[in-house]
């Protein structure tokens, strides 16, 4: 199995992202992760969705969403010429005594501790998913009480990439 990040920009409407996702729904096609905001322009949105499977199903993800009526572009965002970001929300209970360890593993990865609590931390992680995959293994000693992870929002590196929307 293969994993594909897509770029799609659609019309800003409502229910555009329960349409895709409901193709993917009755197709039987598996969605890693998704995620969606508005972009400079209110009026689209872009949606970064992560897909697997073998060549022909993503070929014929990219086809069946490219047909749908909001979708205005749908690219894939090719790894060696994009870049890639997940944000991490991870609250962690640590005592007193074990708090210094945690806050040094943070500081390492550059995270920042967004909430103390007496008993507990809540760590805010950006970066790739490597990153926030090897932050976690670090935290196997401690008990990791909630985690909440974006999934991928990713770009196009440079300017060759853009993709230009007329409004109408």
């Amino acid at each position: 199995m293969k994993k594909k990040v897509f770029q799609i920009l659609v019309e800003n409407t409502s229910g555009v992202l329960s349409r895709i996702s409901g193709l993917f729904s009755r197709r039987g096609y598996n969605i890693e992760s998704i995620t969606a905001g508005v972009t400079a322009d209110p009026k689209i949105t872009r949606i970064t969705i992560v897909a697997s499977g073998d060549d022909e199903i993503l070929e014929q993800i990219e086809k069946q969403v490219a047909k749908l009526v909001d979708v205005l572009d749908i690219h894939e965002l090719e790894p060696d010429n994009s870049v890639f970001r997940e944000l991490a929300l991870i609250k962690v209970r640590v005592e007193a005594n074990d708090r210094q360890g945690v806050l040094s593993m943070a500081d390492i990865f550059r995270a920042n501790v967004i909430d103390v609590a007496k008993d507990a931390l809540t760590i805010e992680l950006t970066g790739g998913q490597d990153k926030i995959e090897a932050f976690l293994k670090l935290l196997e000693g401690y008990e990791i009480l909630e985690l909440a992870r974006t999934g991928i929002a990713g770009l196009c590196r440079g300017t060759e990439g853009v993709v230009y929307i007329k409004a109408e």
